[in-house]
Order: C-alpha cells, then structure tokens, then sequence
C-alpha cells in the first residue's frame, strides 16, 4: 500500500544549505579538505550546531564527539534517527556524507515548520571521523556508540605527526576519559536512517533516481608476501630464477579474471597495495608484499572468490619454488538492511517514479547502527559515479526525490515500528 501525504521538503533550502556548507574547508582545486578534527572540520561542526540552534532545539555532543538533536514529543518512545557524518577524504567532495545530515535537518525543519509531532521523537545525528583519517580510525563515531571501539583500543592513538587522539578529540568537544558511556545499548533507538550518495553509476546508468539499499557490502583485506629468491639479474638463467615478482603478477593476472567472471555486480576485487624487495635494477626480486581486498553482499560470494584465490597460490606453489604467507587484516561481513525499512521505502515511491534494489560497495555508519537497531539506507544518483574528488555531483531533483521518500517513510515507521 503506497503511503499518500502531501507533505514535501523545501528543495531550494536544502540546496542552499549544501552549497553554503559546502564553502568550509573548499580548495584551491575546487575540493574540500575537511578532515577529521582539522579546522574546517571543526568549523563544519559549529555550522551544524548553529543550523539546530536557529531551530530552536537543543543539541548534545557526546564524548565520541557525535553531535545529536531531537524534535521533542510527548511520548517516551525511542527516537529515530536520520544521520551521516560532515568530515570529507582530503581534497573530496560536498555531498558524500554531508547530504545525509542535510537532508536530516531539512525534514527536522518540515516537521516543524508545519507543526507535525509524531509518536517517535524524530532525530539527527552527525557521526564523528566516518572517513579514513590521520588517526586510521575510520568509522570511529558510530563504532564508539555500537561498543565497537574501546578505551583500551584508542586511548594511545595518535597521528603520524604525534598529535594524541585524545586532544583532537577534546577540540571537538569529545573526551577520551568517559569514551565508552557513548554507547547505545539495543533498543534506545527506534531505527537509524541514512541516505547518501551512490559512489557509483548503477542508478545512473538505468536512469533510476532512488536506490533502496538491501545490504552493505563485506570488506575482507589480506596480505600476501610471495617469497622468491633473490639472485644476480644479469648472470641469473632465466631457466634457473625464482622471481617473486613474476609469480606475485601471475596472482594479480588470475585475481583479476576470477573477480570479472563473478556473475554477480556486487563483488569486486582490488589489489591496492604493492611492495617489492630488494627493489633494485640488478636484483632478481625475492620478496613481493600485496594487500589483497574483496567486497561484497553475501558471505558466499566473498567465500567463493577466496576459495578460488586459495587455488591459484597453490597452483603457483607448484609451479614455481615459491613460499607464500599470509595474513588477514579485515575480516567484516555484509549487513543486511532491515526489511521492515525496507517496505516503508517501497511504498514510499510515488508511482510515477522508479527504485532500484541495489546493495552498498562501501561501508558507511549504517553497518554499524545495524548492530543495535534497525538501519535503513537510501542511495541519490552519482552523475559520472564520480566520488571522494571535487567532481563529485548529484542533481538536486534527485536529492529531492529521495528526501521525500525518506520523509514518507518517516510517517510509515512512526505508525508501525512500536506496534511489532
């Protein structure tokens, strides 16, 4: 039954508010360099609170630094929360995660602007360091508040630069000290709403304006060291060399086409890193180290393509006089959305539009919050799947159609969620 509500978002503010916050922390190259705890990250932050204190609303920045507001209600239900993160990669774009809090403080604003109070306190929460930073704690806000991260895991991070996570934190109103009080325990949470950029073209290229996110993809990292046998490379035979790199090329050749047979669009493959030893021009190599990094939507597709990977360095094994050792450096299964977000989204697609049931190749706050609630994704078009650079873009009849699916299904849950 499709939801039928004429209540729509305000298109011309919401795109104001991305290009006015899309200002802090802009390059000369046209990017944005806000990252996590630097100072225009700091100043997007205040730009935020400022937005929810024009509002009217009171806000709480808790010891992880997560920024958190509620429309208030009578009701003592759990509240659900729309959020995303502020912070950027260096030299990135203005819509990668700053879309989903500015969407969420667009529909706390339609809300209020048109007196609605619903039975669940509706809320927005700007999640702290999502992206990869100097402190390699990617994700750190919504893994703080899932119980992911403990004191005992962060409390000596620091940057390459020797700067303490435990100060930047502070700065940004944060403490290490009460670090694990952030945490959110099952059931405080009603649900856990996040829209964002695709970071591909699939919508794109079937010119489908909403995407509903199913699962968000697994991510297993390992890395391969081919230990070869290092020898003169001008006396050497080619007959009597043992070359770590021609067998560690061998493996990228073959990782390469087993990832491309994949029937299915939701597994990739990527060897991202590469370290030869001794690197030198008259030296056989005899030592290649590769980081080697599989995603995707089921722990069966990731499963089978390491099965595979398992065969082909067995195979160069006994080919070549070659040892391998290897180790797993992540190991993160898929999250599967929940299917009663799911639904609410389905029908709140007005029927003149179209949806595409797609799973997320990166990882977002989302996977997290799906440990203790349920958690829901909404993906808006990538024109040329451009991400993470100063091209990214996504058109603002898209964003708009998306809020609006978001806000609909906002009415959906609020009637159904305390009700299972």
């Amino acid at each position: 039954m499709k939801i039928e509500t004429s209540l729509r978002i305000n298109e011309m503010r919401l795109q104001a508010h991305i290009d006015e916050l899309g200002k802090i922390g802009l390059n000369d190259s046209k990017g944005l360099d806000r990252i996590t705890f630097s100072t225009f990250d700091l100043q997007a932050r205040q730009w935020l609170i400022e937005k929810i204190q024009d509002l009217q609303l009171n806000y709480q920045i808790d010891v992880a630094a997560n920024i958190w507001t509620t429309l208030p209600t009578t009701n003592n239900l759990a509240p659900i929360m729309i959020g995303s993160h502020l912070d950027t990669v260096p030299n990135g774009g203005k819509y990668d995660g700053a879309l989903g809090v500015l969407i969420g403080l667009e529909i706390l604003t339609t809300l209020l602007e048109n007196n609605i109070q619903l039975k669940h306190p509706i809320g927005l929460v700007s999640f702290t360091a999502e992206e990869p930073n100097p402190f390699n704690l990617s994700t750190f806000g919504s893994r703080v508040v899932t119980g992911k991260l403990k004191k005992s895991n962060i409390e000596h991070v620091q940057t390459a630069n020797g700067i303490p996570l435990k100060t930047a934190l502070a700065s940004a109103g944060g403490s290490m000290e009460a670090i694990e009080s952030a945490k959110k325990t099952p059931g405080e949470l009603a649900a856990f709403l996040e829209v964002h950029i695709e970071q591909g073209k699939r919508l794109l290229n079937q010119s489908i304006p909403i995407g509903i996110v199913t699962a968000i993809t697994g991510i297993y990292r390992e890395e391969i060291t081919i230990i070869g046998e290092a020898n003169h490379a001008g006396t050497t035979l080619m007959t009597e060399r043992n070359d770590a790199l021609v067998a560690a090329s061998k493996f990228v050749v073959a990782f390469e086409e087993i990832v491309r047979k994949d029937p299915s669009d939701e597994v990739v493959g990527t060897i991202g890193q590469f370290a030869i030893k001794p690197g030198a021009p008259s030296i056989i190599p005899n030592e290649v180290k590769l980081l080697m990094e599989i995603r995707g939507d089921k722990v069966e597709k990731i499963t089978n393509i390491r099965q595979q990977v398992d065969a082909v360095l067995n195979q160069l094994e006994r080919q070549q006089p070659i040892q391998t050792h290897r180790t797993i450096i992540l190991d993160q299964a898929p999250t599967d959305m929940d299917e009663t977000i799911i639904d609410s989204f389905k029908k709140a697609v007005p029927q003149e539009d179209h949806y595409l049931l797609m799973g997320s190749m990166a990882g977002h706050d989302a996977t997290h919050l799906a440990s203790i609630t349920k958690a829901g994704m909404l993906f808006v078009p990538s024109i040329g799947g451009k991400s993470h650079c100063p091209e990214e873009y996504s058109r603002i009849e898209d964003i708009e159609k998306v809020s609006n699916v978001l806000l609909q299904a906002i009415f959906d849950l609020d009637n159904i969620l305390d009700k299972e």
